[in-house]
């Protein structure tokens, strides 16, 4: 038992650090207050208990020799009835909760609702919370656990020892004074899965087999080394008050504007943690208001750290630059602890400096963040600490920046879960785009911000608009956290726009207010161009489809200017794309999901180079033809958009990329913003008709609405943007007759439809939350894990909070006589196995299937034999093309053109 004691004591000892270097001031008066002010040596007692079931034959059984010299002071067992099977049943998670509930009923002192929330803290410590069953009862009254009188007495010594090693005097001494709410045992729970996987590191905590050598202090010391070595604290600690200044100036170098001066103000007004929505137009500097408000606040409530969630990888990378410049110059030196949180992260180019330039190698250590990944280790470098790279951890680091994946996947009930909800304690969460995610992803976003309100975790929300409906449910998800009750606070609506709402326990009612923004309205023509086969009812050519485009760049660039062209799907964008050729041969670009990482980072980088802020010289004409890839955080400046119509919010962030710079210089007749509807057909006195791609992605309920709105846009003189924004968006979202009569029929039927289909995909999510229906209210955690759910890898759980199949990612690589190579001719090795100095080329190929292939992918691709011993690579499918880059893969033709990407068909 002497190895037991020693790693329990380590793993207390490891705690005491993170409660001075590591935990947010915030949490450590949580645990004051749980406690009766005796926080940090109640963690330490509660990080320290979590293996107290290793006292018991069902785990002593698996360590032979101390097994027989247990036997020979009569601590044996049955051979017969303590099997492998049962051991691995009567594990020692729930041994441990079983055997500290009858050590703390047998102390006669604790209260049962203390023992019911504390007991968790140990069944829970291997990733899963899950009740009682009968056989777990029967293993509890067993062999396995230890029927005789010496184990009990035993396992009482065990819990004992370690409680007074701790400077309790009795175990009835640790008797917490107050439950916490159930999300703040749930992040203390991965606090002490934190604590017990690092001082599980045999390197730096060796056992000690004698009990006599084992104390607290020489744990302390151990906990020291590996602190120091390991580079564990870090996160904004010495935040310096900001009251009375401009903190947008201070970190940022320029006077706030009116609308961020708005933000800031009203965080600093706050009582209490809360939500806070920014609206803002494109380009109004949200970053920047979300960062300078985030820093009040951690301020002010007592956190160290930030989550910062993006709509997608590609917009993650630029934040990541952003959170790291402002980490610099709110408290110098934190910028090296800021982690980029997604599984392309190895491609970025910052973060490949910081890992000094070892991209092959640095997160093929410690497997990206993938989920139940092998671990390993290795030499310490510059950047966040290497712990933190490991898999599920990312999120525990101050810092972070990543995919809005990574903050809906703690609303999922799945194992370690309680690392995420540990990981967003004591920090500011910021979310982007929020509008981006549908009614599906928001059945996650609303039980994230139930559980981020009860644990007091502040959460700024950022968008350019959001339906009314969506804010109320939103802040009613944060509120019923926050309060304990179902909220059923009214918000008014934003009397103009740019505008920040708030809400927080105890306010005496919702802070909603506004602000002008910083630059005149843009008055924006909206024209209609219909589609040659919606308008004529009859297939056409692909050259017919694509005419009244061609006409119009023609006629509308004849004296240069930048169009940006915007397609529902990659097929029809690499349609329009091929057609433009004969009039525009090397004035035009593509960008799309469906090109090689290498490739779409290569033309987003220039094309911002090229229609950025800061781009010089602009190019005399270009066309820039993309999918909803450039729809959101993509600052580049357009002349002209032509866009496939979609709902009015997405529509209007598109409309966001054209005159987007004011110093910008156009042709003189592109000088007023004009917008070209397309993938729709005008039908008089009916409804319109509309492509089928766009009506099967947004469906024909938003689009009519849609539709009317840009009709009578068309007939009146366009739109004032942003002014307009939150009242075109409240109109095609709200309940009020909008659409001509000749169109009340369809429109009618169109949102019967789209209604059944809502609650269909809010009941889709309702499996995999976090929460049972009715279960927010329960005091403890016990039983959470109810059911499993199935997401054994990043791509799983991408799919089960985006409401898709699990997309697949996969290499290109070509295959000819001589063997592979890679898509730029680069040779492999035998079986495919890559030289280093071809790794980083080889990653470049990599992309993410079409997720109509997926179950095709997973049955006819793998990864090379030559792979196998690579820490990546043995874990991602090659596409293997032949010369003339094609493939077949089961009954698809795929083929991959460097120029437009990939393209795929049915096989003959």
């Amino acid at each position: 038992m002497s190895l037991l004691l020693c790693h329990m004591l380590d793993t207390a000892a490891v705690a005491e650090f993170m409660f001075d270097h590591f935990l947010a001031p915030a949490t450590r008066d949580m645990l004051d207050r749980v406690s009766g002010g005796r926080g940090r040596r109640f963690f330490a007692w509660v990080c320290g208990m979590h293996d107290c079931g290793k006292a018991t034959p069902a785990f002593q059984r698996k360590s032979g020799a101390e097994g027989a010299a247990l036997a020979g002071v009569g601590l044996g067992w049955r051979a017969a009835m303590v099997t492998a099977e049962v051991s691995r049943q009567w594990s020692h998670d729930k041994a441990g909760a079983f055997l500290l509930r009858q050590a703390l009923r047998v102390c006669g002192r604790w209260e049962r609702r203390h023992v019911d929330w504390v007991c968790p803290m140990v069944s829970g410590h291997h990733g899963t919370l899950r009740g009682a069953t009968m056989k777990d009862i029967a293993h509890a009254q067993g062999d396995a656990h230890g029927k005789s009188a010496e184990w009990r007495r035993v396992q009482e010594l065990v819990v004992e020892v370690f409680t007074a090693a701790l400077g309790f005097e009795s175990l009835a001494d640790v008797q917490p004074v107050a439950v916490p709410a159930r999300a703040e045992q749930l992040g203390l729970l991965g606090m002490v899965v934190m604590a017990d996987w690092i001082a599980s590191d045999s390197t730096r905590f060796a056992g000690v087999p004698d009990l006599a050598q084992g104390s607290l202090a020489e744990a302390r010391h151990r906990a020291a080394a590996a602190w120091e070595e390991g580079r564990l604290g870090g996160g904004l600690r010495r935040l310096r008050p900001t009251g009375g200044c401009d903190v947008i100036e201070l970190r940022f170098g320029h006077g706030a504007r009116a609308s961020q001066a708005l933000a800031v103000d009203v965080v600093r007004a706050m009582d209490e943690p809360g939500l806070v929505f920014l609206e803002a137009p494109m380009g109004e500097g949200k970053t920047k208001t979300a960062l300078a408000a985030a820093e009040v606040v951690a301020e002010r409530f007592g956190l160290s750290g930030v989550f910062v969630g993006m709509p997608t990888q590609a917009t993650a990378d630029p934040m990541f630059t952003h959170v790291r410049a402002w980490a610099a110059a709110a408290e110098p030196g934190s910028e090296d602890d800021v982690v980029l949180l997604h599984g392309k992260r190895a491609f970025n180019p910052e973060w490949k400096a910081i890992q000094a330039g070892d991209w092959s190698t640095a997160d093929a250590r410690f497997l990206t963040v993938q989920e139940d990944a092998p671990e390993s280790c290795c030499a310490s470098r510059q950047g966040p600490a290497d712990w933190f790279l490991g898999p599920k951890r990312g999120l525990l680091a101050h810092l972070t920046v990543g995919t809005v994946d990574q903050l809906l996947y703690a609303a999922t009930r799945t194992r370690h879960v309680m690392l995420r909800t540990a990981g967003l304690a004591g920090k500011v969460v910021i979310l982007d785009e929020v509008h981006a995610c549908d009614v599906y992803m928001s059945q996650f976003l609303k039980e994230a911000l139930h559980w981020l309100g009860q644990a007091r975790v502040p959460v700024l929300l950022l968008s350019a608009t959001l339906p009314p409906g969506q804010r109320a449910e939103l802040a009613r998800a944060y509120m019923s956290g926050a309060t304990g009750t179902t909220d059923h606070t009214e918000l008014p609506a934003p009397g103009g726009y740019p505008n920040v709402t708030a809400v927080w326990p105890g306010m005496q009612a919702p802070v909603v207010v506004h602000a002008p923004t910083w630059r005149d309205d843009l008055p924006v023509r909206v024209k209609v161009l219909p589609d040659p086969t919606l308008r004529r009812g009859r297939a056409a050519s692909d050259r017919n489809l694509e005419q009244p485009v061609i006409d119009l760049l023609t006629r509308e660039l004849v004296e240069g200017g930048v169009a940006l062209v915007i397609r529902n799907t990659v097929k029809r964008a690499q349609r329009t794309y091929r057609e433009l050729a004969a009039a525009f041969p090397d004035e035009r670009v593509i960008l799309h999901g469906q090109l090689t990482t290498s490739a779409r980072a290569d033309r987003t980088e220039r094309l911002l180079d090229q229609l950025g802020p800061s781009a010089t010289p602009r190019p005399e004409r270009l066309i820039l033809v993309a999918t909803q890839v450039a729809e959101q955080s993509f600052d580049i400046d357009a002349d002209l958009l032509v866009t496939d119509i979609a709902p009015i919010d997405l529509l209007l962030q598109r409309i966001g990329r054209v005159h987007r710079h004011a110093a910008t210089q156009r042709p003189g007749h592109l000088r007023r913003p004009t917008v070209y509807v397309t993938a729709l057909g005008p039908r008089p006195g009916l409804p319109p008709s509309f492509e089928r791609g766009a009506e099967y992605i947004y469906g024909q309920h938003l689009l009519l609405r849609t539709a009317a709105a840009v009709a009578e846009a068309e007939r009146s003189d366009g739109w004032a943007i942003p002014s307009q924004v939150p009242q075109l968006v409240s109109a095609v979202y709200g309940d009020d007759d909008l659409v001509p009569a000749g169109w009340a029929d369809a429109a009618a039927q169109a949102r019967e439809e789209w209604a059944i289909k809502q609650e269909d995909r809010r009941q889709a999510a309702v499996p995999f939350l976090l929460s049972r229906p009715g279960e927010h209210a329960l005091p403890h955690l016990d039983g959470l894990h109810y059911a499993a759910a199935d997401a054994s890898t990043e791509d799983h759980l991408a799919a089960t909070v985006r409401d898709g199949d699990m997309s697949i990612e996969v290499i290109l690589v070509v295959q000819d006589p001589d063997g592979y190579r890679t898509l730029d001719g680069r040779r492999l090795g035998s079986g495919g196995s890559p030289p280093s100095d071809v790794l980083e080329s080889l990653a470049g190929d990599m992309m993410r299937l079409p997720q109509r292939l997926t179950s095709t992918a997973i049955d006819h691709l793998a990864p090379l034999p030559g792979w196998s011993e690579h820490a990546w690579l043995r874990r991602t499918r090659a596409l293997v093309l032949d010369a003339e880059l094609t493939a077949r893969v089961g009954d698809y033709v795929l083929t991959y053109d460097p120029e437009t990407g990939l393209a795929y068909t049915t096989a003959p």
